[in-house]
């Protein structure tokens, strides 16, 4: 059920990802909170129409983050 509560939660934005082929061509686009499952997505600034069916420009692509790089190995005392 839908509550008044939720008008004012906090939501997380959708990321866009875009899916290349073997090649480099740009075949789709999809927006969601987390990455697709399988090969060929790569997450995007924005989503352009003119990139279907052509090689994705370089500074459209999202340096990957790394979840938690610090928390590596724990230090014994």
């Amino acid at each position: 059920m839908f509550s008044i509560r939720s008008l004012f939660a906090p939501r997380r934005p959708l990321r866009t990802f875009v899916l290349l082929d073997e090649r480099g061509l740009c075949r789709a686009f999809r927006q969601s909170l987390q990455a697709p499952s399988g090969a060929g997505w790569t997450e995007v600034k924005e989503q352009r129409l003119s990139w279907l069916n052509q090689p994705l420009p370089a500074s459209a692509r999202l340096l990957p983050v790394a979840a938690h790089p610090s928390l590596g190995k724990a230090l014994a005392a």
